[in-house]
């Protein structure tokens, strides 16, 4: 049954939420604008159309879910998106893998924001909520979903299926519901991408903020005083997206397959590039608020970070970018709207600016070598370029399309290799802000002339070659282009952990954002170094084989084939396969595939044997049990050193029928390094193509080979009661019992040989990881003798590729330091503007 009143409401949301983020647009111009005495009314008006918005807006993301949640497949997102075999946590991602989810997701963090800054500094509320909700409107008409003509604004989540698919089906039954949806991508299938898009779009959204606050600034002409309530969300913007950042990093790592946490992907280069300006902006305001220079350069970097985050949401969701990335979305028929968004809001700041510009106050003070604001340039100038080299070969698949949209044609290609290219620039760029870094903080502090800075810095230089000497010595680096790379990290981390220490002795915590940022930028940069520079594949392939002929000959250098239970040696490991897994919901850990029978519902099994874990039991055999997500296994691999077991892991791969095999790796953390493995082939697990038949005669006690097993029999069992069967009086079951030895395992295989008057029936034992059937065929009682037929089919195996990645904790502990130096900075900056807006200065 089609409920059409869910999706009604949805739509009448989105209308409302429409409606009423231009009519507060409107009321708080009006507020903004009028005299004194009618503010108050004005105010009152703005904040209940606001509120209203609020409200509307929250209900389409709440409806959104409901119907995800309830698997209502009626609607084509929630189709085209979810599954019933989905976890509550996945529902949640499928909630945002659509356009429409995202930019819902996005409504949702500006509702947020919005009503914070209502609450939180009354003085600049006009201005900057006529800002916010211009924005609003337009991030709501992306999924308003009205057609008039030939003209479509927005794409709405709440469409039925059936006005979307042309399926004959709903010529026969217009009412035809799904019994399932498509499901969720099998690479957003991971706890990252349920916290990752989240954070990143609160970033995203968040540089709303500060430019809300610079547009307010033009317009009602508070040149200067628009950076105070700016600066702490400039941070802010930096702290998260840069956290989002960091998430997606770690979702490539632990999820995709290229063994990387950057791809240099044309989507990752959308965020990172803003993230980058973001920075740069930071600086500079804080150099205004310290010398009141640098204003006309900050106005120009919050303009361009915002407008940024336009573009890279154009580049994402046009389908523009869909032959060179694998993350961008595909195009709705959005691009004319974004492109409008864009244009709308980079004109309207250039109008704003150039307006204002001859009146915003400038400093006729020269910037000396030693001085602060020159050192401060030169990082926002170096940040500036780095955005730049990353941005215009982004950009290429956008120029060529504009050059084709005007009758050329463009043959300029993206780079072929996008990790060589873009790292090859921005490691020095990292090298030269690590150097800037270290300098420019002994700068910030105090003034500095040849000889102070001189004196300043010579402790920390000859600390930090004794460091890098001792660290080269100890990992053999022996590549200068990498000694230069550790050399500058190790000296802004050296050099800023003296600024910080001297900050802690004689201030508090809340001075030393910037130091601690800087301490993080520089294990950044080691740990990028080593983790890329020195990754060292121990999975080589000595073999000979050729696993798949259209791999390159890279990935069949690199991967090696494991049959299960017969272990490979591999760099300092034996490696040993065990065979499949699947996680149940409410066992720890992972089950053998060997003690379910799949059931014909969806994630349902049925236990063929206790299911025990550490010595508890969770399942009892016959039960029936959920299986997490059944179409991912889990395979088992152990890693031992002297025949002593080390560790094990446990890749992930999904074989999907339109992208093929999805391989989710593993990981062993060391302290200096991690042990990354994923597999790169697997078996088919489905209907075996059993060999001909084999014939073997033995009696109890006999060993034999059994293909290529070394077999014991037994003996054989009379059962009394055999499950699955109903026994009658005068039948006879006889079960044999079979012990194969496979390298250190030995498996039971015990067939049943049943007799019913004139009838026999044989139930064959059957084993997929040894590619065995075997069925008694025949017992003779004079000679105590069983006649058995066994047919083999491809035993189980993996192609699995493995490296090592060193003192890639280094880069992780960095980001999180990097991120406490944004907390300790917003802290600060928040602090001394609630304290100036208290004095009635903001």
């Amino acid at each position: 049954m089609i409920n059409t009143f869910i999706g009604n409401l949805g739509h009448l949301m989105v209308i409302i939420a429409f409606v009423s983020a231009i009519v507060t647009a409107w009321s708080y111009y009006k507020y903004t604008t009028v005299a004194e005495i009618e503010k108050q009314s004005w105010r009152k008006f703005s904040r209940i159309f606001f509120y209203i918005h609020a409200v509307s807006a929250i209900s389409i993301a709440v409806v959104l879910f409901n119907i995800i949640y309830n698997f209502r497949f009626e609607y084509f997102y929630a189709y085209s998106h979810a599954s019933r075999a989905l976890p509550v946590h996945y529902m949640i991602s499928s909630f945002w893998e659509g356009q429409e989810g995202s930019f819902i997701l996005w409504i949702f963090w500006d509702v947020l924001l919005g009503l914070f800054l209502i609450h939180t500094n009354k003085s600049w509320e006009g201005p900057v909520m006529v800002v916010f909700s211009l924005v609003q409107a337009f991030l709501v008409s992306m999924i308003l979903g009205v057609v008039i003509g030939d003209l479509k604004i927005g794409s709405s989540p709440f469409i039925l299926l059936r006005d979307v698919a042309l399926a004959p089906i709903f010529d026969i039954n217009p009412d035809f519901v799904p019994a399932d949806g498509t499901g969720l991508n099998p690479l957003l299938q991971n706890i990252w991408m349920v916290i990752h898009p989240p954070t990143l779009f609160l970033g995203y959204a968040s540089t709303l903020v500060p430019f809300a606050y610079l547009m307010a600034g033009l317009w009602t002409k508070r040149y200067k005083e628009w950076i105070r309530p700016a600066l702490p969300w400039t941070i802010f913007s930096a702290s998260i997206l840069g956290m989002g950042i960091i998430m997606g990093a770690y979702w490539a790592y632990v999820t995709l397959n290229f063994g990387g946490y950057w791809n240099w992907d044309p989507v990752e280069n959308a965020s990172y590039v803003p993230w980058l300006i973001i920075v740069a902006s930071i600086h500079t305001m804080i150099t205004f608020k310290k010398s009141s220079t640098a204003l006309k350069t900050s106005i120009v970097l919050v303009i361009l970070q915002f407008i940024l985050v336009l573009y890279a949401t154009f580049l994402v969701r046009s389908g523009v970018l869909g032959d060179t990335s694998v993350h961008s979305f595909t195009d709705l028929g959005l691009s004319g709207q974004l492109l409008i968004y864009l244009f709308f809001f980079m004109f309207v700041a250039i109008f704003l600016s150039a307006r204002a510009w001859k009146d915003i106050p400038t400093s006729d003070k020269e910037a000396s070598v030693y001085s602060r604001e020159f050192w401060v340039f030169i990082g926002a100038t170096t940040l500036g370029l780095m955005a730049f080299q990353v941005i215009l070969p982004t950009s290429i698949p956008v120029f060529n399309a504009i050059v084709e949209a005007f009758g050329g044609v463009s043959n300029v290609a993206p780079p072929a290799d996008q990790v060589e290219f873009y790292t090859k620039f921005q490691l020095w760029f990292g090298v030269a802000l690590a150097l800037l870094t270290a300098v420019g903080q002994f700068f910030w502090w105090k003034k500095m002339d040849k000889t102070a800075l001189k004196n300043a810095l010579v402790t920390p230089y000859i600390v930090s070659l004794l460091v890098t000497a001792l660290i080269i010595s100890l990992t053999k680096v022996y590549d200068f282009t990498y000694m230069i790379i550790l050399m500058a990290g190790t000296f802004t981390i050296v050099a800023n952990s003296t600024i910080l220490v001297k900050i802690l002795k004689k201030s508090s915590l809340k001075l030393a954002g910037g130091s601690l940022a800087h301490i993080g930028l520089g294990m950044i940069l080691i740990g990028v170094m080593f983790s890329s520079g020195y990754s060292d594949v121990i999975s080589i392939n000595n073999s000979g084989l050729t696993y798949k002929r259209d791999w390159e000959d890279e990935l069949n250098k690199e991967n090696v084939l494991l049959w299960i239970n017969k272990p490979l040696k591999m760099k300092d490991y034996d490696v040993v396969y065990r065979g499949r897994n699947k996680k149940l919901k409410g066992v720890p850990g992972y089950v053998s595939v060997n003690k379910l029978e799949e059931l014909d519902q969806v994630n349902k099994a049925l236990a063929t044997e206790d299911i025990v874990v550490d010595g508890e039991k969770y399942f009892s055999k016959g039960d029936e049990v959920d299986i997490i997500l059944n179409e991912n296994s889990y395979f088992q691999i152990e890693y031992y050193q002297d025949q002593e077991l080390k560790f094990t892991l446990y890749p992930m791969s999904q074989p999907n029928p339109t992208m093929g095999l999805i391989s989710s790796p593993d990981s062993r953390h060391f302290i200096d390094k991690d042990l990354y493995t994923h597999i790169s082939a697997i078996n088919s697990y489905g209907d075996p193509e059993w060999g001909d038949d084999q014939g073997y005669e033995v009696v109890p006690g006999e060993q034999f080979h059994l293909g290529d097993y070394v077999t014991t029999f037994e003996g054989g069992e009379v059962l009394e009661e055999l499950e699955g069967v109903n026994l009658q009086e005068g039948d006879i079951a006889v079960k044999a019992h079979l012990l194969v030895y496979d390298n250190d395992r030995e498996i039971k295989l015990d067939p049943v040989f049943l007799i019913r008057g004139n009838q026999i029936g044989k139930i064959p034992a059957i084993n997929h990881d040894l590619g065995v059937k075997i069925q008694v065929e025949n017992i003779s009682p004079e000679t105590n003798q069983f006649v058995f037929t066994m047919n083999s089919s491809q035993k189980d195996y993996v192609v699995m590729k493995a490296l090592v990645k060193p003192y890639i904790n280094v880069l992780w502990m960095g980001t999180i330091v990097m991120l406490m130096g944004f907390a300790v900075a917003i802290y600060r900056r928040y602090d001394e503007f609630v304290k100036m807006r208290d004095k009635g200065l903001e």
